[in-house]
């Protein structure tokens, strides 16, 4: 078990150095030498884990997709509005989200490699499904377009509002967008009961890293993210 939470950290470490060059320079302008430098580990570690360059930006990409933070909701429609918002605190502050999103909008990366886009219109697809089961939704609403939408409404405020002159914070400006958006899609007995403000973007982020803090035994307070456990062969990794 020790082997494999070496090997897990390993690829973690790898992977969130990537995606910080990548948001910082660029996938073209990266450098493997670079990655490796700067996250500190040997050649062996990093080909073990990500054969190409291509593999660690395929790795940003489907790290770029996560509810970590996000606590299930009675309301559904109050879920989608915690992802949405938790995205806005966490995105300025995480490369790999940052990084994901700057790909995306790259149009040799996109053609290459795609973008998460597909992804996360699944998963807000499936969550408004459960919201269309439990009568949050108006009777004209199709779930797959409200996430396309929501997915590409996002996205553009995002873009446009790091070009603005007068920036807002993205939490507020997403707030802005939900308030717009949300009366298309809800009952107005839900959307009454909704919470949306940067103060509870705020809160789900403060509350995140919170649980992630480690804890004396240096797990962090949940364990690791799902989805990250990996085989052995730490002994590649070994320096």
């Amino acid at each position: 078990m020790a082997q494999q939470e070496r090997a897990i950290r390993t690829r973690r470490i790898i992977l969130e150095t990537a995606a910080a060059i990548f948001d910082e320079r660029g996938y073209k302008a990266t450098t493997i030498a670079e990655v490796l430098e700067r996250a500190d580990v040997t050649k062996g570690a990093l080909y073990f884990h990500f054969p190409s360059k291509g593999d660690l930006a395929r790795g940003v990409l489907e790290g770029a997709v996560t509810t970590d933070g996000v606590r299930p909701q009675e309301v559904k429609l109050q879920e989608i509005v915690d992802i949405l918002l938790l995205m806005a605190a966490r995105l300025p502050r995480e490369p790999m989200l940052s990084a994901a999103l700057r790909m995306a909008i790259d149009l040799p990366s996109r053609r290459e490699f795609g973008t998460a886009w597909p992804d996360w219109i699944e998963l807000l697809t499936a969550t408004l499904q459960e919201a269309r089961a439990r009568g949050e939704l108006l009777p004209h609403v199709v779930e797959a377009d409200t996430a396309r939408m929501l997915v590409s409404t996002w996205t553009g405020v995002q873009v446009v509002t790091e070009g603005l002159p007068a920036r807002r914070d993205l939490s507020e400006e997403i707030v802005c967008l939900l308030r717009h958006l949300l009366p298309a899609v809800a009952r107005p007995e839900v959307l009454a009961g909704l919470e949306v403000s940067p103060a509870r973007a705020a809160r789900l982020y403060e509350e995140m890293t919170a649980r992630r803090e480690p804890r004396a035994d240096g797990e962090s307070g949940e364990g690791g993210k799902s989805g990250e456990s990996r085989e052995g062969g730490e002994s590649q990794d070994s320096r």
